[in-house]
């Protein structure tokens, strides 16, 4: 088996775990779970990556026994699965349960999608954006999953660097999700009347929980590099999963999607262009990057 197919266990859940939920929902024109099925695909790939030698083993080969005990995986790619659960738990939670599809009853983003069966399913099933996005950007975490455990580096420096960025960008994301949240909620209370929040990390970035996001992409990339120069993997797949942070950026700061800095950029506009406090917010605060431009 190569390296490379070996990954095909991983991709073939995520794929076909979204496509069950596009056969379920895009019939119902039902956005509401879009976000909370996206997570469940993080945590099922993460456990096949992990898990599928075994599991074939014990159903298609009919050996019995457990499955392996944490313990018998290496320390890098337990970090990486558990980097992903408690990311994919953290969004799936706030995005699906907090934000949308019980305080909203839906994805705003989606009510005209939803109505076009073909579209609404790009984004739900094999061939669209949730399978793709799972199964590139999660590739350095599925990777380094194959990789026997006997082939395995220590941790070093480089990684415990990674854990470091990792930790502070997901509370840099959680603490600029939390602060709108608190700022939407004083809002539906009358406590103010901000036609949009300038406050804490949004005083800094008009998008601060995005550049969150391509901080966790960039440290769950870093520390899956060791691993990735083992003579197991062939030359260049450091450079390959690099894709992850990369594509991750793209999404968010360039695709004009349904989701990312242009659509919000655009809505803003739409919303507050005539109002003077955007305007000096815009010239004020970068877009992106604490350090970047404001355009």
């Amino acid at each position: 088996m190569t390296v490379f197919s070996r990954l095909i266990p991983s991709i073939t859940s995520a794929c076909a775990l979204q496509t069950l939920f596009a056969l379920v929902f895009v019939p119902q024109q039902n956005d509401k779970y879009y976000d909370l099925s996206g997570a469940i695909g993080w945590i099922s790939t993460t456990f096949i990556s992990l898990y599928y030698p075994a599991l074939k083993t014990k159903f298609w080969d009919g050996v019995p026994g457990p499955l392996s005990p944490l313990s018998t995986f290496a320390p890098r790619q337990l970090l990486l699965s558990a980097a992903v659960g408690i990311w994919s738990f953290r969004l799936g939670s706030f995005l699906a349960v907090a934000k949308r599809a019980i305080k909203a009853g839906g994805d705003s983003r989606f009510d005209e999608i939803k109505k076009e069966p073909v579209k609404f399913s790009a984004f739900c099933s094999i061939d669209g954006s949730t399978a793709t996005w799972i199964t590139l950007v999660g590739l350095p975490i599925w990777l380094v999953n194959t990789l026997p455990v006997r082939l395995s580096p220590a941790l070093g420096a480089r990684d415990y660097a990674a854990v470091g960025l990792y930790a502070g960008s997901l509370l840099f994301e959680s603490i600029a999700d939390r602060q709108k949240s608190i700022w939407r909620k004083a809002k539906d209370a009358r406590q103010h009347n901000e036609p949009f929040i300038s406050s804490g990390l949004w005083s800094i970035s008009r998008h601060p929980n995005y550049v969150g996001e391509v901080g966790i992409w960039t440290s769950i990339w870093a520390l899956s590099t060791a691993s990735l120069q083992s003579a197991f993997f062939p030359a260049g797949t450091i450079a390959l999963a690099a894709i992850s942070p990369l594509f991750t950026w793209f999404l968010l700061r360039k695709a004009s999607l349904v989701s990312g800095v242009p659509p919000l950029e655009r809505a803003g506009n739409k919303k507050f262009g005539d109002n003077p406090k955007w305007q000096e917010y815009k010239k004020k605060v970068p877009i992106f990057w604490p350090w970047g431009s404001v355009a």
